[in-house]
Order: C-alpha cells, then sequence, then structure tokens
C-alpha cells in the first residue's frame, strides 16, 4: 500500500450539465444559419447570386414576389436553385461534434408565414437573424392533411416521419398578382424539387416525393399542365417498375392524374412510359396493375395514340385484364378496348388476337355485356369483323337476347341491337343464321315496342330478311352503316367524358 505504485482511472464521460456548457459556448457558425429563419439550415441550397438559405424560405419568397434585402445590402436571385450538399454535410458534421441534435427542415407554411412578417419591413438589411426556436412548429397536423392517399395503404406517409410538403397545394392570395416570369420560376423550382426527391438514393424520400406528386396532381389541372414535362417524365419511368410496391403504385398513380388532361396525353405516350405500363399490367403489384389499366384507357381516349398503343402490344393484355379479379381494371380494360378499336389496324388485330370469341362468351355469361356489347359494336363495323362475328355465332347470340329482353338497362339493349345491325351487311349469310335463330318474330316485337331509333334499325333488318333492296344493297351498304355510326355517338362521348374523374 505505502510504496506500491497507484493507479488512476481517468474518466472522459461528459456530464450532461458539461454538454449543455458546451452547446452555450459554441454557438453555430453564422454561414450555418438561414438568412431568413435565421436557424440551423437542414436542408440548404445555393440560389443564382450565390447565396445560401433554407429551401422552402426560397420557394416563399418566389410564391409571394418577395427578395429580402440582405446585411450587405444586396438582394437575392432566386431564379435557379442548386442543393448545397457540402455545407448540409458540414452542419451534420458540426452538429455531431457539439453533440446537437440535426435541425429538423422548416415546413413550406411556417416558411411562408416568416416571409410574411418581413415584407412590412423589406426595405430594412435583415442585420440579425430571427431566433430560430420559436419557428421549430410541429408539422403533425399538416403532414397528416397533405399526404393522406385514399387509395392505397402504401400510399401514406411511412409512420414515425414527418414529411416536408415539396409543392404549393393553395395559391397565396397575392399570386395573381405575380408577372409571367416569376409563375414561370415557381413552377421550374417545383419539377427540380419533385426530380431531386424522385431521384434520391434513398427510397423514402422517392416515397415522399411521389405521394406529394400524386397529391398535387389529383385535383389541379394547371399544376397537371406545367409538371409534365420530359425530365418529370423520365424521373417517374425509372420508378414504374420498382421492386418497391410503395413506389411502383403511387409512380403509376401520379401518371394517371398527369395524363386525365388532353395536352399531356400525346406527351405521355411519346416518353416511352406505354410499355412500362404494360409490363405493369402483366405482372405488377394488384394496386399498380389497377391504375396501369386506368392510365391506358385515359391515354386511348386521344385520336393521336390509339394506333401507338395498339403498336406497342397493349392489345393481347387488356383482352386479359377482361378476366382480372380486380373490377376496376375489368372495367378500364373494356372502355381501353372500345376506344383502341375505333381504329381500323385496331380492329384486325383484335381479331386475329381471337377477341370475337372472348367477347362473346363474356356476353353470353352476362359478364360486362353492356361494355363488352360496345366492342362488338366496333367490331362490327369492319369486314373482318362481320366474318368473325358469323362465324362464332354472334348472330344466335343477339337475337336469344333481344327475345328474352332482360338486359341490365336500355343502353345495353340499344348496343345489342346495334352489333346485330352491324352484322346485317353481312348479306345472305346473316340472312340465313338471323332466320334460323328466330330473328324475324323478335325484330318484329322490337319494331313495335321499341325507341324510334330501335324501330328504325329494326325495320330495316326486317327488310334484309325478307328478301328487300338485296339488289341495292350494295348501294347502300356505306351509307347505312355511316348512320348507325352516329347512332352511336352519344354513347362514345359517355364513355369519353367519364376520365376526367379517373384520378387517382
Amino acid at each position: 500500500m505505502g510504496g506500491g505504485k497507484q493507479s488512476w482511472k481517468i474518466s472522459f464521460h461528459r456530464s450532461p450539465s458539461t454538454l449543455l456548457l458546451l452547446k452555450k459556448q459554441s454557438p453555430p457558425p453564422k454561414e450555418f444559419l438561414c438568412p431568413i429563419s435565421g436557424s440551423l439550415m437542414a436542408d440548404p441550397v445555393v440560389v443564382s447570386s450565390g447565396h445560401t438559405f433554407e429551401r422552402n424560405c426560397v420557394r416563399a419568397c418566389v410564391s409571394l414576389s418577395f427578395k429580402p434585402t440582405l446585411s450587405d445590402g444586396s438582394k437575392p436571385d432566386f431564379s435557379t436553385i442548386i442543393p448545397n450538399l457540402a455545407l448540409k454535410s458540414t452542419i451534420l458534421n458540426w452538429c455531431r461534434h457539439h453533440f446537437i441534435d440535426p435541425p429538423n427542415p422548416i415546413d413550406y407554411y411556417t416558411a411562408e408565414q416568416l416571409v410574411h412578417k418581413l415584407i412590412p419591413t423589406s426595405k430594412t438589411p435583415i442585420n440579425k437573424p430571427h431566433q430560430g426556436n420559436s419557428f421549430q412548429l410541429s408539422t403533425t397536423e399538416l403532414t397528416r392533411s397533405q399526404l393522406s392517399i385514399t387509395s392505397s395503404e402504401e400510399s401514406v406517409t411511412p409512420r414515425n416521419r414527418h414529411t416536408t410538403p415539396l409543392t404549393l397545394t393553395t395559391r397565396p392570395s397575392c399570386y395573381s398578382s405575380s408577372s409571367s416570369s416569376d409563375v414561370e420560376t415557381l413552377n421550374s423550382l417545383e419539377e427540380e424539387e419533385f426530380i431531386i426527391k424522385l431521384k434520391s438514393s434513398q427510397v423514402f424520400e422517392q416515397e415522399e416525393g411521389l405521394i406529394s406528386l400524386r397529391k398535387l396532381t389529383r385535383t389541379k389541372e394547371e399544376t397537371r399542365v406545367h409538371l409534365c414535362t420530359p425530365r418529370l417524365l423520365s424521373a417517374i419511368k425509372s420508378l414504374i417498375n420498382s421492386r418497391y410496391s410503395a413506389l411502383q403504385v403511387n409512380a403509376v398513380a401520379a401518371l394517371v392524374n398527369l395524363s386525365l388532361e388532353k395536352r399531356n396525353k400525346v406527351k405521355i405516350v411519346r416518353s416511352g412510359i406505354v410499355p412500362l405500363l404494360i409490363d405493369v399490367l402483366r405482372g405488377g403489384f394488384p394496386e399498380s396493375q389497377d391504375h396501369a389499366a386506368g392510365a391506358l384507357f385515359s391515354l386511348a381516349l386521344d385520336d393521336h395514340n390509339k394506333t401507338a398503343i395498339g403498336v406497342l402490344g397493349a392489345l393481347p393484355l387488356l383482352l386479359h385484364a377482361l378476366r382480372s379479379d380486380s373490377e376496376r381494371i375489368r372495367h378500364d380494360s373494356a372502355l381501353a378496348l372500345y376506344h383502341l378499336s375505333l381504329v381500323q389496324s385496331n380492329q384486325v388485330k383484335m381479331i386475329k388476337l381471337g377477341s370475337v370469341q372472348i367477347l362473346l362468351g363474356m356476353v353470353k355469361s352476362g359478364h360486362m355485356t353492356g361494355r363488352v356489347l360496345l366492342v362488338l359494336c366496333n367490331l362490327a363495323a369492319s369486314a373482318e369483323g362481320r366474318a368473325a362475328m358469323l362465324d362464332g355465332g354472334a348472330v344466335e347470340c343477339f337475337v336469344n337476347m333481344l327475345s328474352q329482353d332482360e338486359f341490365e338497362s336500355v343502353a345495353t339493349r340499344e348496343s345489342c341491337l346495334a352489333a346485330l345491325y352491324g352484322l346485317s351487311y353481312g348479306g345472305l349469310r346473316f340472312k340465313g343464321l338471323a332466320k334460323e335463330a328466330g330473328g324475324e318474330e323478335t325484330l318484329e316485337k322490337v319494331e313495335k315496342t321499341g325507341s324510334e331509333r330501335a324501330k328504325k334499325k329494326a325495320s330495316r333488318m326486317l327488310e334484309v330478311l325478307r328478301g328487300k333492296e338485296e339488289e341495292e344493297e350494295e348501294e347502300i351498304d356505306w351509307e347505312k352503316l355511316l348512320e348507325s355510326e352516329d347512332d352511336l355517338s352519344r354513347t362514345r362521348c359517355r364513355l369519353g367524358g367519364g376520365a376526367a374523374s379517373n384520378s387517382c
């Protein structure tokens, strides 16, 4: 004890009081603070003038057409923004070294409040930053209302993580006074914001970007228009075939929303997205398949897209999707086939794919009768379609349906009669098949009890069955066929107009 060596144990543990002292003695460098919020920057960006701000503070300034006067008397240029990754990393390292929690991003609406407070005193330079603590508000309620996606449980924000809203969901009251250049700048910032998120290496950031994009494009027409750019479509394309269900679902759903605007439809098809939608419909996640069918239906509404979609190979998958367990897939696939079958090249492809047998089988089983009959009406308007339908027993099928008169709606009854009317241009073969099926008696009943249009069609077919106008048949075939096309115009308008409400 007396002469032995003493061993000393030195503890380097820092007590909470010591850590608190370190915090107080180490204020953050001025360049780490946003000139507008006065707090540590969590998402610093460099603007065109070289100044660095918190990202949402820049967005708030642009939306309110406000440029603050900085401490050196200069005004920033917000025309472009670039993420300051080096400064972000430096701030995080500084926080770790000083035992300080990393800063949280300021949400857009808090940033907007800060900018509003600066506007009345905008002529006074910002000599002293505001204390950041008073602005670190909870975003729980905001995030919950911003990102609630009703169509998918996987589309909501992951738990225990706040999400900074990416874009404006409401325009400020003073926005209408902004110049066109300010509007273009804001649009460019929104697009850049989404692209950064969607191309992030972090899956959770990609998901947040898609959810916000899906939410924003659900109801806002102007947003759908200005966000449908080649760069953003390219970013969405890269996530459509993702192995993560949340990414794939939200990517395809956001695309459906973008496709609702007529001016976007051709852009989307030309971007090369259709083959990816076909792949999703073939083997994607179930909810993604729902949205893929809806996207193909929406894109098929534009006449410029009909041939391209058929050439790219959508027809076989859409026909197969008619047997899907999902009612939504069946509904949208049938409507897509209806619009695609208005083009002769697609009619020929569908006939070669055996569509007549598939569609007649669905009619006989009472499966989606109304929509399927509309597709058969289009096929019956071509010589190839009539031949295939006559071979497949369509005349007997339609006559039996009309004789039983057990239709789900008047429109379905009219469609059945219109399909049979198209087949009546099949010459002597139609005449023989119709008589064999008891068509004359059935058509006489329709002639007495049907609507005005139905009576005209029934009367025309009875004349064929009774041998009249056989010699003149070649002269009037095309004219009568065009009349039958006019009779279907009202139904086509109804189907085409329904896509605008199919947002996801």
